[in-house]
């Protein structure tokens, strides 16, 4: 896979050359670039933003820098592709566009299903915007060029765009085959099957008078597998009941419906719908005053 990352501060991506990125990059296994935004401008100031039509505070990212630095970008993509088809003797069909992905709190919510989608694209470009925004215009005429996708990490704002794509190629890289060493730690994680993750334990088995669940120490992986999985559940329902509203519990095991039944949940239609907690409100006819 290759990524691109226009910046104004291209030093701010610096940590994706450590750990398993950095690695995976030094392996070839991805193709990460970063540019300077202020490299595609023409006066002596290098300057990228003006102030906005219409008045308000802040200042606005300018187009033609943009256009400047993902037409290089585009014109890359297509001189590489070209390149690939001529070295493997392949008549050189249409490239598929590069998917741009424009952080903005205006975006679709980033999560690890679009994580998993975006890992199979062959190339992937970030625009990092700052102050109030880069001008709308350059997401309309990028649209000719990519697939363009506006995308938020949460609903809150940052001064620029650089700590969300260091956390979504973060992401996205670490599913790439051979990012990570054991491919087996990509299915038991939170969010790989909707749900948290389960508690997990080291040595040694009493710490600070805190002791391993027992199960995790009796060799019996039927049991463990059924303890991490009702832990999930557990887990998920006690800090992210929202992921259970679309969680698919059509196919659960007895057991796994008796531990859901446990935590409040009954299943309805192959849907988990939370037991309405009883009317403490309710008017009893007893006098206060006697």
């Amino acid at each position: 896979m290759r990524i691109d990352v226009v910046s104004i501060f291209p030093e701010y991506l610096a940590p994706l050359e450590l750990s398993l990125i950095g690695k995976a990059r030094q392996d070839g296994l991805l193709d990460l670039r970063v540019h300077d935004l202020r490299d595609f401008t023409t006066d002596k100031h290098r300057s990228v933003d003006d102030t906005p039509y219409g008045g308000g505070a802040g200042m606005v990212m300018k187009p033609e820098p943009w256009a400047q630095a993902l037409a290089a970008v585009a014109a890359a993509a297509v001189a590489g592709a070209g390149e690939a088809a001529g070295g493997a003797g392949a008549t050189a069909a249409e490239p598929a566009k590069p998917v741009l992905i424009v952080p903005s709190p205006a975006g679709e919510r980033f999560n690890q299903a679009l994580a998993h989608e975006l890992a199979e694209e062959d190339q992937l470009v970030f625009a990092c915007g700052r102050y109030e925004g880069i001008d709308e215009r350059v997401i309309e005429w990028a649209e000719e060029h990519f697939t363009v996708r506006p995308m938020s990490l949460g609903d809150y704002v940052l001064n620029g765009g650089e700590v969300a794509v260091l956390a979504m190629v973060e992401a996205i890289g670490r599913l790439l085959p051979g990012v990570v060493g054991n491919p087996d730690s990509l299915v038991e994680e939170s969010h790989s099957d909707g749900l948290l993750e389960y508690p997990v334990y080291t040595k040694p088995a009493s710490w600070r008078d805190r002791e391993v669940p027992a199960v995790l120490l009796s060799g019996n992986h039927g049991k463990i597998a059924q303890w991490r999985r009702h832990e999930q559940y557990r887990r998920t329902a006690e800090r992210r009941p929202d992921l259970l509203e679309t969680f698919d519990a059509g196919k659960l095991p007895r057991a796994d419906r008796t531990a859901f039944a446990d935590l409040g949940y009954d299943v309805v239609d192959g849907h988990l719908l939370a037991r309405r907690q009883a009317d403490t409100s309710t008017d009893t006819g007893t006098d206060a005053s006697t």
